[in-house]
Parts: structure tokens; C-alpha cells; sequence
């Protein structure tokens, strides 16, 4: 049986992000590696404005060990995407995003996926308990 497919309501926090015209590829769509891009923006985004996180000179920043897109829909230039945010598991040092991507007044999935961010110490990259304001962040986007 597969999983259903993710809806708009299925994410807490949107974050628009504007294609680029070297976005594109020569196919006139989207290349696939600028997904993982817009993944990457919505999480961080969220992370430095509802979470504290310094990713200048804090002592503690998230790295990403797995990732996962599923492509349903082509976008282009000049598409905006709106980049859907939700948190599937909340570790000790770790979290798994979960991320939609939907054309902006578009209501079904271009594509979807997850992050999963170990948080370690810059300096030793050991991993270490999530920061308590990035948890406290994060907790609020938690689905069961």
C-alpha cells in the first residue's frame, strides 16, 4: 500500500522562495539538484528566525546524513515556490524535516521529502543534545 500523498494542511510553516532563471535547466524546468536547495533555505530560514540559530559564530549547528526527494510536478522560472516545513522526529541530537513543495496557489505536492539534521559542535562535529531554542522551535512543527 503506498503512503498517501502530502496536502498543504499537512504543514504547520510555508516559507515562499522565488525560482531563478539559472534554476531552469535545459529542459525548461527546474533542475533536480535546486530542490534539495529549496529543502535547505526553508529549514534554515526557519531554524535561524523561530529557532536562534547563530550560523556565524554559534557553537552548535545542524548537519545534514540523509536526504530524500520525491518529484511529482515540473516547476519553472518564474514559479514561486511555497516551501511546506513539518517535523516528522525530534531526537536528542537529531531531527527529521519533512518538506513540500508546492507552486505558489497550487494545491497539489511538486515534490516532497526529508532532511535529517545531526546537530553537532562546530569545532569537533561530535553530536550534541539539540539546542534548547531550536528544540522548543522545532517541537512546534511536530506532527504525529
Amino acid at each position: 500500500m503506498s503512503e498517501p500523498v502530502p496536502t498543504r494542511a499537512d504543514y504547520p510553516h510555508f516559507l515562499a522562495i522565488p525560482t531563478r532563471w539559472k534554476d531552469n535547466d535545459i529542459y525548461g524546468h527546474v533542475n533536480n539538484v535546486e530542490y534539495y536547495s529549496y529543502f535547505d533555505t526553508v529549514i534554515c530560514h526557519y531554524l535561524i528566525k523561530a529557532g536562534g540559530l547563530d550560523i556565524h559564530k554559534g557553537d552548535v549547528v545542524g548537519v545534514a546524513v540523509e536526504t530524500k526527494c520525491t518529484y511529482r510536478r515540473s516547476v519553472a522560472f518564474p514559479d514561486v515556490i511555497d516551501a511546506g516545513l513539518r517535523v516528522a522526529r525530534l531526537g536528542n541530537s537529531s531531527v527529521r524535516y519533512e518538506i513540500g513543495l508546492f507552486r505558489q496557489g497550487d494545491d497539489e505536492i511538486a515534490a516532497e521529502g526529508y532532511f535529517v539534521h545531526v546537530f553537532v559542535t562546530r569545532g569537533t562535529q561530535k553530536p550534541v543534545p539539540i539546542p534548547p531554542g531550536i528544540r522548543a522551535a522545532l517541537a512546534k512543527l511536530a506532527v504525529a
